[in-house]
């Protein structure tokens, strides 16, 4: 065949899947059966293999489904243990994925890469962290979503409900900065060994960036992070699950030079990110007239400080960080930690 009679059919393959609904609005690559099988073979599984349900849609996800889109997405092979990690993730009964992807809430996947894959893939922990430029973060975050859209009929108006969405639905893949955090990583905390591969999953609102330019001490640069947390707006601010706060290298050398560790950060975390009852009732975030008792009563953002998520990512210039209201309320939606399987 002519390379100009290929490309043709490229073109109209990828205009097929444009009017069958297959795409995230993006062009998208089309699978070939050798391209599907380089992905399976980079796992070691087999099309059949089942990764998991959902339960409340009678919906078993097998891993061709989850190769397709993962060419669909452009990744390479070498991405597709990672991509399967997280679908592991999302379809662990404690994601509660049917809620998280069919809320009008409009939460994203915040898919979190911690060990020495991420160095071997080179996914991006540092300047731009959540942006542009790095094909490992986008394609990854966005197979996650493919995925999602094909294989589980998570489709906006669809099952997918979201009043606005945001872009973090497109994808949302970074990894934590292990190298320059001031924290042992991530996964370390949550009980995995340094040498080990991890895939977080998060549901998460969407970023609100957090500025503190002259702040010189740990306390008050915690202060601003928690006014972030405790934004009024949230849909979880009385009765969130979790929360991630995302510090980069300019905040993050002011607890190194503190020795301030994670406990001691998520504990000032938690104390300062609260709001007052009458707060709460003045917005209409809580029903009834506010009562005296109201002004001195305050509710946490979480319920403990180890449901803050703390994390080191970014670039080592500029005073930013970032803080990730966490969907859903205190029962439901957790973030998933999940081992890597490499063959």
């Amino acid at each position: 065949m002519a390379a100009g009679a290929e490309a043709q059919d490229v073109g109209a393959l990828i205009e097929l899947y444009y009017e069958k609904g297959w795409t995230d609005g993006f062009p998208v690559v089309p699978p070939t059966e050798a391209a599907v099988g380089a992905m399976l073979a980079a796992a070691g599984m087999q099309g059949s293999d089942v990764l998991g349900e959902i339960f409340e849609r009678h919906t078993a996800l097998t891993a061709d489904k989850v190769a397709i889109n993962a060419v669909l997405a452009g990744c390479k092979p070498a991405y597709m243990p990672v991509i399967l990690a997280a679908m592991k993730g999302l379809l662990d009964e404690r994601y509660h994925f049917h809620g998280a992807a069919t809320s009008t809430g409009g939460s994203c996947v915040v898919t979190i890469i911690n060990g020495p894959i991420a160095r071997e893939l080179d996914i991006n922990a540092g300047c731009n962290a959540f942006g542009q430029g790095w094909r490992a973060n986008a394609t990854i975050g966005r197979a996650v979503r493919l995925t999602m859209m094909n294989a589980l009929n998570t489709r906006p108006g669809k099952l997918d409900r979201s009043t606005l969405g945001n872009p973090g639905k497109y994808s949302f893949c970074f990894a934590e900065d292990e190298a320059n955090s001031p924290w042992e990583p991530y996964h370390v905390e949550q009980g995995f060994a340094a040498q080990e591969s991890t895939v977080t999953v998060f549901a998460g609102e969407g970023t609100i960036q957090v500025y503190n330019q002259l702040s010189a001490d740990p306390e008050s640069l915690c202060r601003t992070f928690a006014d972030a947390m405790a934004n009024l707006g949230s849909m979880g601010v009385i009765g969130q699950p979790q929360c991630a706060v995302v510090v980069a290298g300019e905040h993050q050398e002011i607890f190194r030079k503190a020795g301030w560790g994670r406990r001691q950060v998520k504990q000032t975390l938690f104390d300062l990110a609260k709001r007052s009852i009458a707060d709460a009732k003045r917005a209409g975030r809580l029903p009834g007239p506010v009562e005296a008792k109201d002004e001195t009563t305050y509710r946490h953002v979480v319920a403990d400080p180890d449901e803050i998520i703390l994390l080191a990512a970014g670039g080592d210039a500029g005073s930013f960080s970032a803080c990730i209201p966490g969907w859903g309320s205190a029962k439901i939606c957790r973030s998933v930690t999940v081992p890597i399987a490499r063959p």
